[in-house]
């Protein structure tokens, strides 16, 4: 299959999902399912859940079976991103081209959406009706929650609020805050696809560690370069919160060249898939060209 043809069908499972469990599922708070729906559905790029369905369709698991962990990182993600604008910690009023959960609605409901979020991600893993068996479904639960918690995601998140200060200490936190969501997204899919060959599992390791620092350092040359009305969010944020990022420690050529080095290494360790490679190939060489 063309990678947007994939695309497409993989983003048109997900709004399915989405409006399943945000618009059409009652809740007794109103505002907050409104807010949980306003910051979901919104757009964005949906790297993450895509990398759920690229993965496991490599491997030639079911659409059904990948729809769990695709919706349920994304919430997730979600979750981060309404965290992540509020303003005790990067004070962002834009995200995805619109005002941001807190300036929507207001703070606490902002704090609430993301709270609403998290186990809303477990319980679709818990309770989905696809063709997953327990074991699968625990092992997908023990690894978002690892990936997310205090050895994944809140860990990144807390790296960079209290300030990173030499090269080091910055690839540490991007593995943390942004990689280790990506690196659950690739293990999610092979879960689904029933993968437990450890050399499989090490090479896409390898695969979404690269892809993820990337992908973050991309974002700091965005946050230099490009313009609002392009990435969807404040641009300069970086500077005026003089935070330490790639660009600012090795200059923008050197860490152009370091994303480019990046990702090829990201692409050369699925050499192991042969021809089967070629949707995650693609999408890698598709992210590279990212101009948001």
């Amino acid at each position: 299959m063309i990678l947007t043809d994939f695309m497409d069908s993989a983003h048109a499972r997900l709004e399915t999902l989405f409006n399943q469990y945000l618009t059409k599922s009652p809740s007794p708070a109103k505002t907050l399912q409104e807010a949980l729906a306003y910051s979901t559905l919104n757009g964005g790029k949906r790297i993450r859940p895509l990398l759920v369905y690229l993965t496991g369709k490599t491997f030639d698991a079911a659409w059904e079976n990948l729809d769990v962990p695709a919706c349920a990182i994304e919430f997730i993600h979600v979750y981060s991103l309404i965290h992540d604008d509020l303003p005790a910690m990067d004070n962002s009023d834009l995200r995805r081209g619109k005002a941001s959960c807190h300036k929507k609605f207001n703070e606490a409901i902002a704090i609430l959406a993301g709270d609403a979020l998290q186990p809303l991600a477990f319980e679709i893993i818990a309770e989905h009706p696809a063709a997953l068996s327990p074991a699968q479904r625990l092992r997908m639960i023990k690894i978002l929650s690892e990936m997310s918690g205090l050895k994944g995601m809140a860990a990144g998140q807390m790296l960079d609020m209290e300030g990173t200060h030499t090269l080091d200490a910055l690839t540490k936190m991007y593995g943390l805050k942004t990689g280790a969501l990506l690196k659950a997204s690739v293990q999610l899919g092979a879960i689904a696809a029933n993968i437990s060959d450890e050399n499989i599992l090490d090479s896409l390791q390898i695969f979404a560690e690269n892809l993820g620092l990337a992908f973050q350092i991309q974002d700091d040359l965005l946050d230099v370069e490009c313009e609002t009305h392009l990435t969807g969010k404040p641009t300069g944020n970086d500077k005026t919160n003089q935070k330490t990022t790639y660009p600012s420690l090795l200059g923008v050529q050197k860490s152009r060249q370091h994303v480019e080095k990046l990702f090829s290494s990201a692409i050369h360790s699925l050499d192991f898939l042969g021809e089967k490679n070629k949707l995650l190939r693609d999408f890698a060489l598709l992210l590279m060209q990212r101009k948001k």
